[in-house]
């Protein structure tokens, strides 16, 4: 990741980091396949449960930028597969709005756990059968900028938390100051991203008085949280 006082990578340089991104996930692909031969021919397959995700995205210049540490689709959208005991829609791909903390309780429900009462997550099973059913009308993430010092040499040392809300159209995110009190400070910036206009969220629409009304709507969506994008079903 070029730091901002230092020279961007030149076209070398990006062609050999593309190549080898697409060289690591050609091999992780390759060795999930092993993974699944050898299940099957042990007769495990259809009694184990494979989850496969990655913990963030990764940008590959995109937005004048390489590796992570933005609120952006790029790195905020990653691959979450399931595969194994109790999904019938076998290699079916679905649009539904999924998260990280959707993991835990997916497991506990096809393992046939009683699924915690505190779990902020939501089972996946429904979509293992029909990917196509309504789902969430929204998923949450946020990042914190300042931390990394150099990485971040425009903040002149502050910290900020960007809270995001992705629905099925649009990604809004609020910038607020961050003391590591848990507090929010004050909001300093906002972000808007129309996924039907610009699906690379390269123009921030936010401040277009054209936009103000999905503005309010999203952020009143974001501050009441993740209870109220829950499936009807849930």
């Amino acid at each position: 990741l070029p730091l901002p006082e230092g020279e961007p990578f030149n076209e070398e340089k990006q062609r050999l980091l593309k190549h080898g991104y697409y060289a690591s996930v050609s091999y992780i692909d390759a060795q999930i396949g092993r993974l699944v031969e050898g299940l099957k021919k042990l007769g495990l397959f259809e009694n184990t449960i494979i989850v496969i995700w990655g913990d963030h995205g990764w940008k590959l210049g995109e937005h004048n930028a390489w590796c992570k540490q933005t609120n952006y689709e790029m790195d905020t959208h990653v691959p979450m597969i399931i595969a194994g005991a109790n999904v019938t829609a076998k290699n079916t791909q679905s649009n539904a709005l999924t998260e990280f903390v959707d993991i835990y309780p997916t497991l506990c429900e096809i393992a046939g756990f009683e699924i915690p009462e505190h779990l902020q997550g939501t089972s996946t099973v429904p979509l293992l059968q029909n990917p196509d059913q309504d789902w969430k009308t929204a998923a949450f993430s946020q990042f914190l900028q300042g931390r990394f010092g150099k990485m971040h040499a425009n903040h002149e040392g502050k910290q900020y938390m960007g809270y995001t809300i992705r629905t099925d159209r649009y990604r809004y995110v609020e910038w607020y100051e961050w003391d590591q009190s848990n507090t929010k400070g004050a909001l300093t910036d906002r972000e808007l991203y129309d996924h039907e206009t610009d699906p690379g969220e390269n123009e921030n629409i936010a401040g277009f008085a054209d936009h103000a009304e999905i503005v309010n709507t999203l952020s009143e969506q974001l501050n009441k949280g993740w209870r109220y994008a829950q499936p009807l079903t849930q």
